[in-house]
């Protein structure tokens, strides 16, 4: 069975989205589209991807491969096994499966053929009742292709009673908890569905007599698609040369969209809420400086993901910024086998300091998160061989303490550094003359919440903070994970 490539041995200290999905009806040559969009989305899933598309004459087809959209759906062989005016892809990270060992079964889109045809489905998400409905589902027959939890809906479908597919896919989504947003195709039809909660991000775009379905709008800026809408949580809609059919088939609930899309997952030339995420990132940078100021000579981002963050915090402090630490934008996956002398190289295959600009001056180092905190130290030592006199972190995020059960890979909770250190026990870990984390609050303001977090029912998901899980991880809580408690 094929293997992924090694990782980059320095990307397992940021949280990893688990997947972007994309679909598209009524244009030429669908797959064509959907490599684009997923080219644009690869920064939600960088270790497979695949495109399922349908055409008249040849019937359903489709490719899935690992490693990055460029190095697979570029070929003229590739894309030309792909006819057809409709197709959906995903590209993806592993959090529920094999993580780390994918198969090539479990990369989607997943197809199921059906008494009434066939569909494809592509999942962003994650579905925390998995285990217990592949229990379920095996014990009633059901024979399951990948380790995926995205697998369950097609086989729920399967057994669903329904007439048609987005029936049958309504059935089968109403059995699922957690998080989802569902793109997925028939032979006519492109359908996308968001949970009740709408966790996880999913818009509409138009294309000349066309429609797409995307993880973010900056995929529909490289087709040349115009952003029609955001589909609301709870909502399914049917696109066909018609035009679009909304369904609500879910109880309606308070909305639960994660906050870390705004920190730092969605790309950020992309909308969401209507809100500009890099004026988003440049709020909360200005919300960071106001909460925790020090006296400084420059402000550093950790590119990419602390710049905008950076910018703001500087125009809101007044301390100048500068690109302190420089990026190699084409480290990509290791060039070589991450041996442990090459490990021991730590970042400097990344990120390199800028030595003129850091030698004698008292640095804030902005970034967007403290995971395990392993890069940030290292971050910090380079900065001071550089000669920096002082070195001031400050993150554009609350600390993360809690781990991700919605579609986010996120180490076991003993793993995380805020899960069993104080904010100054950080400081010492890091060995950093300050560290300063933004506020819950602060965070909720900057993303346009001008009272902040409203305690009794909170506006967005932010568990990965706060502890307070919209939907009980039940599959982690049978395997012994302890929620919150009360006094906590």
């Amino acid at each position: 069975m094929p293997q992924m490539p090694p990782a980059h041995p320095f990307d397992d200290d940021k949280l990893r989205e688990e997947c972007g999905v994309f679909g598209v009806v009524g244009v030429k040559d669908a797959a064509n589209f959907v490599a684009l969009g997923l080219h644009a989305l690869q920064h939600r899933g960088q270790e497979a991807g695949g495109i399922v598309t349908h055409d008249p004459v040849e019937g359903f087809q489709s490719a899935r491969r690992f490693g990055y959209v460029r190095d697979n759906f570029t070929s003229q062989d590739v894309m030309s096994a792909l006819p057809g005016p409709i197709g959906i892809g995903h590209v993806r990270y592993s959090t529920a499966g094999s993580k780390g060992q994918t198969a090539i079964r479990d990369v989607q889109p997943f197809f199921g053929e059906f008494a009434m045809g066939g569909a494809a489905i592509a999942h962003n998400g994650n579905i925390t009742n998995a285990n217990a409905l592949r229990r379920e589902l095996i014990e009633r027959g059901s024979i399951f292709q990948s380790s995926s939890d995205s697998e369950c809906i097609i086989h729920l479908m399967a057994r669903s009673l329904q007439r048609n597919i987005p029936e049958r896919m309504e059935d089968a989504l109403r059995r699922v908890e957690g998080a989802f947003s569902v793109v997925a195709m028939t032979r006519t039809k492109l359908i996308g569905v968001r949970d009740p909660l709408g966790v996880r991000p999913l818009v509409l775009g138009k294309i000349g007599d066309g429609y797409a379905l995307s993880s973010e709008t900056c995929a529909l800026d490289i087709i040349g698609a115009d952003f029609v809408r955001e589909i609301e949580p709870g909502e399914m809609v049917v696109i066909t040369s018609d035009g679009i059919e909304s369904l609500f088939p879910f109880r309606q609930q308070p909305s639960k969209f994660c906050i870390f899309e705004h920190v730092y997952f969605s790309r950020p030339d992309s909308i969401l809420g209507g809100r500009s995420v890099y004026e988003t990132r440049e709020a909360i940078g200005r919300e960071l400086a106001k909460e925790n100021p020090v006296e400084a000579d420059l402000v550093c981002p950790v590119p990419d993901s602390g710049t905008p963050a950076a910018i703001g915090y500087s125009l809101e402090s007044g301390i100048p910024y500068a690109m302190g630490i420089i990026r190699n934008q084409y480290m990509g996956r290791t060039f070589i086998e991450p041996t442990e002398q090459i490990r021991n190289m730590g970042v400097r295959l990344k990120l390199n300091v800028n030595r003129a600009l850091i030698e004698g001056k008292r640095v804030i180092l902005v970034d967007d998160s403290v995971v395990r905190g392993t890069t940030s130290r290292k971050i910090k030592e380079m900065i001071l061989d550089a000669g920096a006199k002082e070195v001031h972190f400050r993150i554009a995020s609350p600390p993360t303490a809690w781990p991700c059960f919605y579609g986010v890979d996120t180490p076991d909770r003993d793993k995380l550094l805020a899960a069993t250190m104080s904010e100054s026990e950080m400081a010492q870990h890091l060995a950093v003359d300050s560290l300063k984390f933004i506020s819950l609050d602060g965070l909720y303001r900057a993303v346009g919440q001008v009272e902040g977090r409203n305690a009794d029912c909170p506006q967005y998901c932010d568990a990965c903070f706060s502890g307070e899980y919209p939907v009980v991880p039940a599959d982690m809580v049978d395997q012994g994970f302890e929620m919150k408690s009360a006094a906590e």
